[in-house]
This record gives structure tokens, C-alpha cells and sequence, in this order.
């Protein structure tokens, strides 16, 4: 498998946990010239724009060190993008959530980061 395959195959693995702790998932992969936001969801009220990491083992770091700065804008401005695609009133309560997947290990982290 392909680096975009076995990325599909995580996002996919990742919006099944997030359904089991009660997430309903409303869009896989949103796309636009900014980027692409994994899984956007709803769950207590929020509407949740997730990113998903997954790494096979710590060789390469945890998960969660590719969540910097930059990538952390970057979902942000995407998230913005939806909203008003969608036109979605700006008041609209959201939330940044991370699931991060280490083998087969997977940790969910509500309210990852604040808006900018």
C-alpha cells in the first residue's frame, strides 16, 4: 500500500472509533486549495474538525509531533473554508479534535487546540 492508502485506511478506522465514543460523522476528507480536513463531525453539540495521525511504530516520532504550528493553522483556515462554504453562521460552537493512532493504539483528544 501507498502512503495515500494506508492514510484512507486509518481515516477510515479512525471515523469508526469516533462513531463508537458518539461522534456522528458528517464529511470524510473535505478538499479545497487550502488542504484537506480528514473527518469533520458532530458530537455534544459541536461541530468537530478532526485530523487523524497514524504511525506504524515510534521510529519515526509520535503521532503528535506532526500537529505543529503550521499544520494547526492550516486545519483552522480549512475549518473556516467549510464554515463558509456551508454558510455555517460564524457563532457555531466547534472544536479542533485529534485522533492519533500509534500501531494499532488509538487516543482520542477532544479540544486539541484553540482557534486562532
Amino acid at each position: 500500500m501507498n502512503k495515500r492508502e494506508v492514510g484512507s485506511r486509518y481515516e477510515e478506522l479512525a471515523a469508526k472509533f469516533l462513531e463508537e465514543q458518539g461522534y456522528k460523522i458528517i464529511e470524510k476528507n473535505f478538499r479545497c486549495r487550502l488542504g484537506e480536513i480528514d473527518l469533520i463531525g458532530k458530537s455534544e453539540d459541536y461541530l468537530c474538525f478532526i485530523e487523524v495521525k497514524y504511525r506504524s511504530s515510534r521510529e519515526y516520532g509520535f503521532p503528535s509531533e506532526a500537529i505543529d504550528y503550521r499544520k494547526r493553522r492550516k486545519i483552522f483556515n480549512l475549518a473556516m473554508t467549510y464554515m463558509n462554504f456551508h454558510k455555517l453562521p460564524s457563532d457555531t460552537p466547534c472544536r479542533f479534535d485529534v485522533v492519533l493512532i500509534l500501531d494499532k493504539e488509538f487516543k482520542l483528544i477532544k479540544n486539541a487546540f484553540e482557534g486562532f
